[in-house]
């Protein structure tokens, strides 16, 4: 396991401070505050230790309240809302400077059997034969150097692959508002089923609006032409998955408008079932320079 996957790790292993509570750190994120993806990854990881291990989770949906402050803790408080037979429902907000941050509700099902169909895969090449963000980024002139440092500090843990170029890779013209990414972790994972739903929720925050910057021809933050936030995401968990083998994220978005864009994708393993569902949707504005 390489060592940033295992701080990484560390960053989502909350400390316990009573039976509803716990509280987390933060790490450098690309932008000046706490990373989407690694709220909602810890806000889940607080949610899951309040229910039995035999029922994992089969959705959440959150909202982004307040921008984070990457110097402080998170406080996240649990409340259990429902145990039943077969469903458990947990709301969780996320606290920092006495105010709220972010709220998620998840919901677990113990296991049952039931109708089974699928969306199919989509056409996509092997990640082995992709470049790494490594490669990509570092081949990027028009970047500014410390950009890149972060971009790459940021995805350090997770071997991230694009198949066609990033929006701050080509931009300026419109393309097709669709983008695939193929993503593992950089290491071996425990068997927790919960651990591996976390670290999916984890990096499904990071390219999911690729593609709204995509119709308008936008490079994104990394070239200072948008500036936007999540607003809000919703992930549906369908079939068991690893996050440290290969998985092709399918992004698209069908809707942009009052300064908000949607993005919609589904992650696949590379044996072609479809595991996870995803929904986003966030700010994202032109400077009013432009």
């Amino acid at each position: 396991m390489s060592h940033a996957l295992q701080d990484l790790l560390d960053l989502l292993d909350l400390e316990q401070i009573e039976e509803n509570i716990f509280r987390g750190r933060s790490r450098s994120a690309v932008v000046p505050r706490v990373f989407g993806g690694q709220v909602a990854a810890q806000a889940l990881v607080a949610a899951g230790r309040t229910v039995p291990r035999d029922r994992p989770a089969h959705s959440l949906h959150a909202y982004f309240l307040r921008a984070g402050d990457p110097g402080a803790p998170i406080v996240y408080d649990v409340e259990r809302i429902r145990d039943g037979r077969s469903f458990t429902t947990r709301r969780v907000v996320a606290v920092q400077h006495g105010r709220p941050i972010f709220s998620l509700s998840a919901s677990f099902q113990a296991y049952e059997e039931g109708l089974d169909h699928q969306a199919p895969m989509p056409a996509s090449p092997d990640p082995v034969t992709l470049p790494t963000s490594e490669e990509r980024l570092r081949g990027y002139d028009h970047l500014d150097p410390a950009v890149v440092e972060r971009f790459l500090e940021a995805r350090e843990a997770i071997d991230l692959r694009y198949v066609d170029e990033p929006p701050y890779g080509k931009f300026g013209e419109p393309r097709e508002p669709h983008s695939q990414v193929w993503f593992r972790t950089n290491g071996k994972l425990a068997d927790d089923p919960l651990l591996h739903v976390v670290l999916a929720t984890y990096v499904s925050d990071m390219t999911l609006l690729d593609s709204v910057l995509l119709a308008h021809g936008r490079g994104g933050w990394a070239v200072g032409d948008v500036v936007g936030a999540s607003l809000d995401h919703a992930m549906w968990f369908h079939r068991p998955f690893r996050a440290d083998e290969w998985l092709l994220y399918d992004q698209e978005s069908p809707s942009a408008q009052g300064g908000r864009g949607l993005g919609q994708a589904r992650i696949y393993t590379q044996d072609g079932r479809l595991a996870v569902s995803v929904i986003q949707e966030g700010v994202v504005r032109v400077p009013r320079a432009d």
